[in-house]
């Protein structure tokens, strides 16, 4: 849970954040691009050990290092798993001496008024509980705008700092992820509606409350800069949205004080056929990359 020794680590320390929190909507993307074909496995368990040797293969590598990532996103999954016999998130803080998030929210809602709020919490108390038995210090969850709906953006940022209340009650560090569809052709009003939800919220959000805010990268560089005024921010985050590697990480230099919180641009080019010299090797390049943008 959250301390103010993990806050100050959380606020100050270079690095950056990794996803590893794909769901059961999004493995079978980041398995095909680690070379791995759908028909590989037959059921969702099936799949889910295959990701789950991914990370784990990352997670074990020399190179994946505190020096460049200050902590990683964990899917609910990741609760039922080990490395080295030993619970994930514990193997990451102990021995790799990274901070674990938890993602919590269940997918998205149907689409209404431009926009795709957070489906309905039915694990939230279930998977609070069972938090308490890793060193998880926040939570992250993730609802996605789809158009400039003025009315549909206020809704979507109320619930999520609606969330942010509760989970940062609870001891954790919420992690806001209100994000923008990257290639809707309204993309730039809709992020000027994002910020301004965002101000309206902060304004009346009580100062002791710490959030972490992971935005999809803006349109115009340092877009979202001022946020960081609210001292509410701890740490204001970049998603790759999708994008390439290279791309991301030009965009993300671009925009300072953000960090990167990749998933697809960090398993990017990484693949299960290479031996693991050659997954060393890419991996370190992705980390040493992503970590530059990071720190521009």
């Amino acid at each position: 849970m959250l301390d103010e020794k993990t806050l100050t680590i959380v606020k100050t320390h270079p690095g950056f954040i990794a996803a590893m929190d794909q769901g059961d909507l999004s493995t079978p993307g980041a398995l095909r691009q680690y070379g791995v074909p759908d028909e590989t496995y037959q059921t969702s368990e099936e799949m889910h050990n295959i990701i789950h040797d991914m990370r784990t293969r990352m997670i074990i590598s020399d190179e994946f290092s505190s020096k460049y990532v200050l902590g990683v996103i964990l899917y609910k999954d990741a609760l039922e798993r080990t490395v080295f016999s030993e619970p994930v998130p514990n193997y990451l803080w102990n021995k790799k001496g990274m901070l674990p998030f938890l993602k919590i929210d269940q997918g998205l809602a149907p689409l209404r008024e431009g926009v795709q709020l957070m489906d309905e919490l039915t694990e939230f108390d279930e998977l609070v509980e069972k938090a308490k038995d890793f060193p998880f210090i926040g939570f992250k969850y993730r609802s996605l705008i789809c158009s400039a709906n003025e009315v549909g953006i206020k809704q979507l940022v109320k619930q999520q700092f609606d969330l942010a209340k509760k989970v940062y009650a609870l001891g954790y560090l919420p992690m806001l992820e209100p994000d923008i569809e990257l290639h809707i052709p309204d993309k730039k009003q809709a992020e000027i509606y994002l910020k301004n939800a965002l101000n309206e919220e902060l304004s009346q959000l009580d100062h002791d409350v710490k959030i972490m805010l992971k935005l999809t990268l803006p349109t115009e560089a340092d877009f979202y800069h001022d946020l960081l005024g609210y001292p509410n921010i701890v740490r204001m985050l970049a998603s790759s949205s999708g994008l390439r590697q290279t791309e991301a990480d030009k965009k993300l230099s671009e925009n300072h004080d953000m960090i990167a919180s990749f998933s697809r641009a960090l398993t990017e080019g990484l693949s299960y056929q290479e031996s693991d010299l050659e997954f060393d090797f890419h991996l370190r390049q992705t980390l040493h990359a992503i970590f530059n943008a990071s720190n521009t």
